[in-house]
């Protein structure tokens, strides 16, 4: 750090910290967001890490990168300890909060792995030291040496943690579909939920599929999943002609996939997307309450 005396260099000194922080701010945000799942926690981790690292002794940081990575997983994970207790309080499904990868490519510039929403709901299922060693080896590539001075474990834990992790998600993760092939299950899924067309939906459908809506309890919103092809399709045409009317309609991509993003009256007040397989679709995701919607509803 540079001298007290010397406020030009102490100037200096801050614009090169702020310039290392936002070089790899794509990155940190990337980590904080596949911990949580959610993009107001993320960016209030990165709002810390940045205090943090300027008033730090940045002389004593011989790798700058390594040091910020480091700082946002430990937050990452006392964060993800105390949003756990959060949840099991959550009015009705809790979703991740939809991040739109259209306006943010660096989210999954490196690697796409554990940004789709199907996946960050089976991510909620590790613990935060899993969920942590996961995310850094599978999303970012870190060798296990690193991961290992970043969580504060053994080489050999870390190793456990990342095949744990993976065998905990190959055991329940599915299979998806090619990009076009959702988004023609999408645009097909729209057309026949603004209709209530219920034969149309089952057509559509897997025979496990599953509807999730969060509402958080600020919105009217189903408090217990919907499981099954008849009762999802049944759900979806009873609520058709009140969720659908005077919405406009428009394409956005959300983690990775596509999703419609629906206004009425100038705002945002749902993100609908769907998860499809070799069956068909097998899951439904409604986000629709408003504190998660802010970071798409640009």
């Amino acid at each position: 750090m540079s001298s007290k005396n010397d406020p030009a260099e102490d100037v200096e000194s801050l614009q090169e910290a702020e310039a290392v922080f936002r070089d790899v701010r794509g990155r940190m945000f990337g980590i904080a967001y596949r911990m949580l799942g959610s993009v107001s926690e993320a960016e209030d981790i990165l709002q810390e890490v940045w205090i943090r690292w300027q008033t730090y002794d940045r002389s004593k940081v011989q790798n700058a990168q390594a040091f910020l990575a480091t700082t946002t997983t430990r937050l990452a994970i006392n964060v993800l300890q105390s949003a756990r207790v959060r949840r099991e309080t959550y009015v009705g499904p809790w979703l991740p909060e939809p991040v739109d990868t259209s306006s943010d490519p660096a989210l999954g510039a490196e690697r796409g792995e554990a940004l789709e929403v199907a996946v960050l709901m089976l991510l909620e299922k590790l613990t935060p030291t899993e969920r942590a060693a996961y995310v850094l080896r599978q999303a970012f590539d870190y060798p296990y040496e690193q991961i290992a001075e970043i969580i504060g474990q053994t080489n050999a834990n870390v190793r456990q943690l990342v095949s744990r992790a993976r065998k905990h998600l190959a055991a329940e993760k599915r299979a998806s579909v090619a990009a076009d092939e959702h988004q023609r299950f999408l645009t097909a899924f729209v057309a026949a939920a603004q209709t209530g067309n219920v034969a149309a939906l089952e057509e559509l459908f897997a025979q496990d599929v599953v509807s999730y809506a969060d509402g958080g309890g600020a919105v009217r919103a189903s408090k217990f999943p919907v499981v099954g092809v008849h009762r999802v399709a049944k759900y979806i045409h009873a609520f058709a002609d009140t969720f659908w009317s005077g919405a406009t309609v428009e394409q956005v991509e959300t983690n990775g996939r596509a999703a419609v993003r629906l206004y009425r009256d100038g705002d945002v007040f749902a993100v609908v997307t769907v998860g499809v397989n070799a069956d068909g679709i097998d899951r439904v995701l409604w986000m629709m309450n408003p504190s998660k919607l802010s970071a798409v509803a640009a």
